[in-house]
């Protein structure tokens, strides 16, 4: 037994196994920072619209005074009691300005089921005819804000000394990009001869 030991071969001999020098590769602060940055191409910002920066802005706002909230209840044990109702009022705004970036992107949720049994003639005309509803309902919901803000946009806020119209005014801003960006789809849809609800792969990645 002692005669077998001695002479066998040892698991993994004649293998050469690398040294501990070998596994380390060293590399310098400036070569690992360049190895993230000669393969990243550069930051296209050109696809971004105005209510793209401004629904960034009021989240970032409405996210900033829940913070507040929050620290001042649980951490300092002394609400400020402006902060729920600016809150809101962001989330409102972010709502209505956000929706205009849907709609250029034709995000919002539509039902294209009818469309796969029409005839191209017929789901182009009953397309445009969407087209032209949702853009003349974003018109009148413009108009009807308007016509409100004559009526309360001289009121305050509750908890702070600050007019309302601030707020109708961003909602007023959100709708009337939203009529305009409807139409601009609904102008890009006609030249380019479908829209979303036609053709949904063309807009979400699989499409050929």
């Amino acid at each position: 037994m002692t005669s077998y030991a001695k002479h066998s071969v040892p698991h993994g001999a004649g293998i050469r196994q690398p040294s501990a020098e070998e596994h380390h590769i060293p590399i310098t602060s400036e070569e690992l920072a360049h190895s993230f940055v000669d393969d990243a191409p550069p930051a296209d910002l050109s696809h971004y619209a105005v209510e793209d920066w401004a629904t960034v802005a009021l989240f970032w706002l409405m996210a900033g005074t829940v913070f507040l909230q929050f620290f001042t209840r649980y951490v300092l044990n002394d609400s400020l009691n402006w902060t729920e109702e600016i809150a809101s009022y962001c989330l409102v705004a972010l709502v209505f300005v956000g929706s205009a970036m849907c709609v250029r992107l034709s995000r919002h949720i539509q039902v294209d089921i009818l469309y796969r049994f029409l005839p191209d003639g017929p789901a182009r005309l009953l397309s445009t005819l969407v087209d032209l509803i949702r853009t003349a309902f974003f018109v009148y919901l413009t108009q009807l804000m308007w016509r409100l803000i004559e009526v309360v946009g001289d009121e305050t806020m509750v908890t702070i000394q600050l007019s309302k119209g601030i707020l109708y005014y961003s909602v007023l801003g959100g709708c009337a990009l939203m009529a305009l960006r409807s139409l601009q789809v609904t102008v890009v849809n006609w030249r380019r001869g479908y829209s979303v609800l036609e053709k949904p792969e063309s807009f979400d990645g699989t499409g050929v």
